[in-house]
């Protein structure tokens, strides 16, 4: 028996490759779901236009009745959008599309949450769990919407406890042709770092955030799960695997500069970046491969080799 999914965000990169991965599954109806009509479209595969936020999202819900919805659809954080027009969608979006599950029955929801949840401080523990408070901070716009989103969700288990929910707090993905603010830091000629800190990342491949969604469609416990590769890369790691200095910088000084290059506009980035580099959080994956059932099959150092060989110039 085939059961129906509707995926949000289809335009965006994991979206995009969620949906080719689903559409190749005979034992799924899928619905991609976007604000953008696609320029090609997948055989099998039904799709709907409209924005997040819109009412038109309880009409799509009703029209389609979907068993699971895979909610992926985000905004890629960047000071052109606004810290209001981020929120509308993040969060407004993600409360419409909630509030049409509920209504028409939706049995399953999968979030695509984020590490960024937990929020970067300097208590945060070596290695984070679930288990772990979200404290995302107000200062990072896409961290404290996650943390906001996670919030409701937890007031929807108690509302809704019939519909539900698989949440991945996703560390940081990479592929072939990811390109965002983490990527950006490493493809500049010098790695910045903080004295006394390693500013250590965890990674996982989109083929797994993308295994971990497919098997959550079907199988997989309801919770809140970390998604992250085994083990971590400091930034020191990562400078050397690239072959470029690592430069470090008392953590006061970086502050100051990171002052004075805002206020005179040279630099989008102000001092509150100095704890995005500094208080990195760390993702455990135990639950995800004892409790969901799934197994992440590239480590953080593998899932970081890969994205370094796909950057290298092709030899001619």
């Amino acid at each position: 028996m085939s059961t129906k999914v509707l995926v949000t965000g289809t335009s965006g990169y994991l979206g995009g490759t969620c949906l080719a991965r689903l559409a190749d599954n005979p034992e799924l109806q899928v619905v991609a779901f976007d604000l953008r009509a696609p320029a090609t479209r997948l055989a099998g595969v039904t799709y709907e236009n409209a924005d997040i936020r819109s009412p038109e999202v309880e009409a799509i819900i009703a029209r389609n009745q979907p068993e699971v919805v895979v909610h992926l659809a985000a905004v890629i954080p960047s000071p052109k959008h606004g810290r209001d027009f981020e929120y509308s969608v993040d969060v407004d979006g993600t409360r419409n599309l909630l509030e049409a599950c509920v209504k028409h029955s939706v049995k399953r929801v999968i979030i695509s949450s984020s590490g960024a949840a937990y929020g970067y401080h300097a208590d945060n523990p070596d290695w984070l769990s679930e288990s772990d408070p979200v404290r995302g901070n107000y200062e990072f716009p896409y961290s404290y919407h996650k943390r906001l989103v996670e919030e409701m969700l937890a007031e929807y288990r108690k509302t809704a406890p019939q519909m539900e929910q698989v949440i991945f707090r996703i560390g940081t993905i990479l592929g072939p042709t990811v390109n965002n603010l983490i990527t950006n830091l490493f493809e500049k000629p010098t790695l910045l770092a903080i004295a006394g800190s390693d500013s250590p990342f965890v990674f996982i491949h989109d083929e797994d955030v993308v295994g971990a969604i497919v098997h959550g469609i079907r199988d997989g416990k309801p919770g809140i799960y970390n998604v992250a590769g085994d083990g971590k890369l400091t930034i020191h790691e990562i400078a050397a695997r690239l072959g470029k200095r690592c430069r470090v910088l008392p953590a006061g000084l970086l502050k100051v500069g990171l002052w004075v290059g805002k206020r005179l506009g040279l630099t989008q980035y102000g001092p509150e970046q100095l704890d995005f580099l500094r208080y990195r959080p760390v993702l455990l994956n135990t639950r995800l491969k004892e409790e969901f059932g799934y197994t992440p099959k590239r480590s953080s150092a593998e899932v970081f080799e890969l994205y370094r060989e796909s950057r290298q110039p092709a030899k001619s």
